[in-house]
């Protein structure tokens, strides 16, 4: 399984970016889809995750501004981050659960990442 991700850059305090991961291999399903990010001399943190259903969840600090979805036909996983502030400047990378049939056990993978830098 590959992950590509693309989407990051240098933006102004109150932009918006769109982040993009998309997943290739021989893949039956996907299951958990989600969005971390490291920021220099931090640990890396949950930001956004989709379930297969749709369920969705955020970390407090991007509530409100930052919006996960995926295309499950296309095994590709999306964040709209909207009213970009400093603080989330970091290396954004995905993470995703796939299954290579029905009956075999998850396997988790991660994206290269991309930078993501605001400036104020």
């Amino acid at each position: 399984v590959q992950l590509q991700a693309s989407g990051g850059g240098l933006v102004q305090s109150g932009g918006s970016l769109r982040l993009s991961c998309a997943a290739s291999g021989s893949i039956f399903r996907i299951t958990f889809m989600g969005w971390y990010r490291q920021a220099p001399g931090k640990q890396r943190e949950l930001v956004a995750a989709i379930t297969t259903g749709g369920s969705t969840d955020y970390a407090d600090s991007v509530k409100d501004r930052f919006t996960v979805s995926r295309d499950n036909a296309k095994n590709t996983l999306y964040l709209q981050m909207n009213s970009l502030k400093p603080e989330d400047t970091a290396v954004y990378y995905c993470n995703v659960d796939v299954l290579f049939t029905s009956w075999s056990r998850v396997s988790s993978y991660w994206g290269q990442g991309t930078q993501v830098t605001v400036s104020s």
